[in-house]
């Protein structure tokens, strides 16, 4: 596999890595370049409904890059969001909407970051500015993964550039927006087969400032009350979590996609962070935060500055 260049975004993957992985090989096919879209992490339940909507495979799962591996990073920049053996392996480029953190290359790249709300938007940019057809399949990767990403255009990260990019993006794949969208939305939030250990990894992010270690992961749900039946179970797994890899602080935002708020747990040493962050008292080790749906916007960099 050393030889192929490959495509992939962050651990725990979330539909905009998956979609953006496979859209992004699409893309270099067009342009006559062989790349190969990979995984981190198991598929969830929203990409399954994407990739079984397409009739299409996951892409492969990898676990490591071996020293000098050819990559290219999509809806990701950090390395401790990324595979193991990042550090050594060749980066080509990177296409990305978050900050950029811990990222350091020892040759030149293409770097294409935007503050959108979607790395597929992104990517639809791309197409149109080298002028290729967007057929169908890529279409829905695309439109799906700005769904995802911005709750059906609900969320504070959207911008005008997802918007027109999902108005287009449907026309060409023929799809209601709204129906499909909430459709794939729903099928993300069937929690029933996971177990704890499962459920607070779905979509967790480890990130590090100045030796701090802190975990922010997000659950999205259609009844936050039915998530907190399990808040005891759910606390066990992620004390267990904040042992095992030495964290200070873990967040789970348990996130209502109809009604667009998020009730947050928050456990370990500096909890009292998230109580600073947002002006409001933990109360058995909970808070509820009206109109909080963006990890990226709304969680991150209130906690960050806090920390």
């Amino acid at each position: 596999m050393e030889d192929k260049v490959l495509i992939f975004g962050h651990k725990n993957p979330d539909t905009d890595s998956i979609c953006s992985s496979i859209v992004h090989a699409i893309l270099d096919k067009k342009n006559g370049w062989e790349t190969k879209a990979v995984r981190l992490g198991n598929v969830n339940k929203e990409t399954q409904y994407v990739l079984n909507y397409l009739g299409i495979e996951a892409p492969e799962l990898i676990e490591k890059v071996e020293e000098g591996q050819k990559v290219i990073l999509v809806d990701h920049n950090e390395f401790n969001q990324s595979v193991e053996g990042i550090e050594k392996a060749k980066i080509l480029g990177v296409t990305d909407h978050h900050r950029i953190a811990n990222f350091e290359t020892t040759e030149p790249l293409y770097y294409n970051a935007k503050p959108y709300g979607c790395t597929s938007t992104i990517l639809f940019e791309e197409f149109k500015r080298l002028r290729h057809e967007i057929e169908k399949t890529e279409a829905i990767l695309m439109a799906s993964a700005i769904i995802s990403d911005t709750l059906l255009l609900k969320s504070p990260t959207t911008t005008e550039h997802d918007k027109k990019a999902l108005e287009e993006l449907a026309k060409k794949a023929n799809i209601d927006v709204n129906e499909y969208g909430l459709e794939m939305l729903k099928a993300g939030t069937d929690l029933d087969d996971f177990s704890e250990e499962e459920l607070i990894n779905i979509d967790a992010k480890s990130l590090d400032k100045e030796g701090t270690k802190f975990v922010i992961a997000q659950v999205n749900t259609v009844s936050i009350e039915d998530v907190l039946k399990r808040q005891e179970k759910l606390e066990d797994a992620i004390n267990k979590e904040i042992e095992e890899k030495g964290l200070s602080l873990f967040v789970l935002a348990i996130t209502d996609i109809l009604n667009s708020n998020s009730e947050i747990i928050a456990l370990g040493s500096k909890a009292d962070v998230v109580e600073k962050a947002f002006g409001k008292k933990i109360e058995n080790n909970r808070v509820f935060l009206e109109g909080v749906v963006s990890r990226k916007k709304q969680l991150l960099p209130q906690i960050d500055k806090n920390i």
